[in-house]
């Protein structure tokens, strides 16, 4: 790791997420939730995080992987968070807040 603090931060998650999913993942908030939970990343290292689905009262987990890391090795307030999408599936939406949903 380097030392010092990143000014950018690249993460890819599935491309399969629903747009009520990209629209929760872009805002301010989530970015800042990222940077603390991504405070010292290496490349490859890949994170479950929570994603609000919307009204119904549940959340669907999501892996970030992390694609690269410029500058240091410690991600702060003023690292950029770059989200880009890596070609998978993701199983969410309406689907996990039901019954018939994954278990």
């Amino acid at each position: 790791m380097t030392d010092g603090t990143a000014t950018r931060l690249v993460l890819s998650y599935p491309s399969g997420l629903s747009e009520w999913g990209r629209d929760q993942i872009g805002t301010d908030r989530y970015r800042g939730y990222l940077r603390r939970v991504f405070d010292a990343p290496a490349v490859g290292d890949e994170r479950e995080e929570f994603v609000d689905v919307g009204c119904c009262g549940n959340s669907l987990d999501l892996t970030f992987r992390v694609e690269s890391l410029e500058g240091g090795g410690r991600v702060d307030e003023g690292t950029e968070i770059e989200l880009v999408t890596r070609e998978e599936d993701v199983e969410g939406g309406w689907r996990v807040q039901s019954a018939g949903g994954p278990r």
